[in-house]
């Protein structure tokens, strides 16, 4: 995400959690920064296959835990969780496909809302 624009798009199943959906939308390289609900295995397994670094925020019971790296991590992860705090959570939808395409859409307006706010050089000339 650079410049507040979303790059991938993917919605799954309620029965799939986000550290298992990763796959779908994880960065090749980088650094993936994150909220508690990716430090499990799964999504470690995932990030380092994709060559990327765990910047995943650990839990409080979890004997590897950095107070000031964790606050760091917050501070680098606020401008982009206020990207998404915006966007409505729920589905209008029923259906797995729908609610891809309501997703993608989204993403879709939130960009060119971006481009607006930045003022961009046009893309066609």
């Amino acid at each position: 995400m650079k410049h507040g624009f979303i790059t991938k798009v993917a919605a799954t199943t309620a029965r799939i959690t986000d550290a298992k959906a990763l796959k779908h939308i994880c960065p090749k390289g980088g650094m993936m920064i994150a909220d508690k609900g990716y430090c499990t295995e799964d999504a470690t397994k995932i990030i380092a296959i994709n060559g990327c670094h765990n910047g995943a925020i650990k839990k409080n019971n979890m004997k590897l835990k950095n107070h000031e790296k964790d606050n760091f991590i917050s501070r680098i992860r606020m401008p982009y969780e206020s990207t998404f705090s915006k966007m409505d959570k729920r589905v209008r939808y029923c259906g797995l496909a729908k609610v891809q395409f309501q997703a993608f859409m989204q993403s879709l307006a939130h960009n060119f809302k971006r481009l607006i706010a930045i003022d961009a050089p046009p893309i066609f000339v």
